[in-house]
């Protein structure tokens, strides 16, 4: 990698460029996951969509392995890289809500709780995971299943439209009409097919979600399991997990 095309790369880029030897290289290159440590040759944090391909272009340009990182919440660390190029899109945040349309469009560091903020003071959600922290970008492009999805289905069913940048620096849009085949493949069709810098969401109404754990007897599990089987009971777009566990001895309940 020659230093003066890096020099460029870094004075084309809006945010900071993390190397090696600055200082807060350990604290941005830490994972959501500890126990996996990754050390990146550059971690390029995107400020906006251009900072992106000029990231994109970078690494193709200087072959260089690239990994993406967007809310940060991903349990295997696939958002970063060891001797490559980490592009962090956590700073890229940013939710626009329209309530007519009932459509959101969120940036790629947001998280779901960035969104249901946003969200939540029109009545509206959009069909997510169960934790607040996790990336909105991941979440989507992996499915997305959560609270809602009985009702509404999958994160990804919710998706209407994606800003992607390619490979070769290009930034499409992909939807029902334009790049439908690209468009596809976001929504569950695979894998690396570019970075997705915009997604617009369907939202649903939803004031209040009500949730919590209830707890039986482990001699009544076998009625309680049978009952579960049964939908009738079950209000529409309920969600639920039956699960047994032994407590004894003051085990800790899990959230």
């Amino acid at each position: 990698m020659q230093a003066m095309a890096t020099e460029a790369f870094i004075g084309n880029m809006r945010g900071p460029v993390i190397r090696r030897t600055d200082a807060d290289y350990d604290a941005v290159r830490s994972l959501y996951n500890g126990m996996i440590d990754k050390s990146p040759e550059m971690i390029a944090r995107c400020a906006d969509v251009a900072d992106v391909v000029a990231a994109v272009n970078f690494a193709r340009q200087n072959d260089l392995k690239v990994a993406i990182r967007g809310g940060g919440h991903n349990g295997p660390g696939l958002g970063s890289v060891d001797d490559g190029l980490m592009i962090d899109m956590s700073m890229m945040k940013g939710v626009r809500v329209n309530p007519t349309a009932r459509t959101v469009r969120a940036s790629p560091g947001c998280t779901q709780g960035d969104v249901d903020h946003a969200t939540h003071v029109y009545g509206l959600a959009v069909p997510a995971g169960i934790v607040s922290t996790t990336g909105i970008a991941g979440l989507t492009l992996g499915g997305g299943t959560g609270y809602l999805t009985r009702k509404h289905g999958l994160t990804s069913d919710n998706l209407l439209e994606a800003d992607v940048v390619l490979a070769d620096g290009r930034i499409v849009t992909a939807n029902k009409s334009e790049n439908a085949d690209l468009y596809w493949g976001l929504r569950g069709g695979g894998g690396n097919f570019g970075i997705v810098t915009s997604f617009l969401f369907q939202a649903h109404p939803v004031n209040m979600v009500y949730a919590g754990p209830i707890f039986w007897d482990l001699k009544d599990a076998r009625t309680v399991m049978q009952t579960y089987r049964v939908p009738a009971w079950r209000p529409r777009g309920a969600r639920g997990l039956c699960r047994v566990e032994d407590r004894s001895a003051g085990r800790p309940v899990p959230g």
